[in-house]
């Protein structure tokens, strides 16, 4: 397992390569807000939505073309910087999901796309919660490589073999195959006081259609890549090229992704 410093290190990485990032990872697929909808009984069009360790923005933009009304909150330099420059219309506050800089009961659904995992849970789901309104939802999920795919299992191997085994973790932010609700619901039962939330976990599936350019680029955005340094990525981006090229003489790589989404609801 990472030590605490090396996954701060991680989490603060992003901030040099806001743009990359923007620019090369994936967006979701809107069968996931359809899916938290309808777990939560209730539409994000007019609902307040916060938006925890939003980044660049992927995820809060796809929840203000929904009609929430979203605020962002994001604790770094350069992804806070690459977000108000990408939107300017969307309210953005600096801070962190172990310490939210909102009010009690403000907020219909408190949301983490691809950010959970940077926090301390049994700081940040107590925040979650006081921040939620009575009936709202607190919806967390991930992107993960799909690894029952041959040749994203293969390019697994690659970076496990070229970073470690720590790359297991980092990668997704757990072992291939494993899953996020285990340990949320733990710390779910640890912060509830009264009456446990019940936590639903729906899985979807989705793929888009990049050039190898953007695949290459969406990888070196990874913090194992960020934090290891230019040189020790460029070697593997450089050798993957020819991997990929060979599996995809076109150019063109399908990145299949699943979904991991973890819905709970409080009353």
């Amino acid at each position: 397992m990472p030590t605490s410093s090396s996954h701060s290190a991680r989490a603060h990485s992003f901030n040099t390569a806001a743009a990359q990032y923007a620019a090369n990872r994936p967006s979701y697929p809107p069968a996931v807000f359809d899916a938290i909808e309808e777990l939560a009984g209730r539409p994000f069009a007019g609902a307040r939505v916060a938006d925890i360790g939003a980044g660049t923005g992927i995820a809060t933009a796809l929840l203000h073309r929904r009609g929430a009304h979203v605020v962002a909150v994001e604790p770094g330099d350069g992804m806070a910087a690459e977000f108000r420059r990408a939107h300017p219309a969307i309210p953005l506050v600096r801070g962190n999901g172990n310490a939210l800089p909102l009010a009690d009961s403000c907020a219909d659904f408190v949301t983490y796309a691809q950010a959970w995992h940077w926090t301390d849970p049994a700081r940040a789901l107590p925040e979650a919660l006081r921040v939620l309104r009575p009936g709202g939802a607190l919806a967390l999920w991930w992107n993960l490589e799909a690894q029952d795919v041959p040749w994203i299992a293969e390019q697994t191997d690659r970076l496990r073999r070229h970073y470690g085994e720590d790359v297991v973790v980092s990668w997704g932010s757990r072992a291939p195959g494993t899953s996020a609700l285990p340990a949320f619901t733990a710390a779910l039962e640890t912060a509830a006081t009264d009456v446990t939330p019940r936590c639903v976990r729906e899985v979807v599936r989705w793929s888009r259609r990049v050039p190898l350019d953007i695949h290459l680029a969406n990888l070196g955005s990874h913090s194992y890549f960020l934090v290891h340094g230019p040189e020790r990525g460029a070697a593997f981006l450089a050798e993957e090229r020819d991997h990929l090229l060979r599996r995809f003489p076109d150019g063109t790589v399908e990145e299949v992704y699943d979904v991991e989404l973890l819905v709970t609801t409080v009353s």
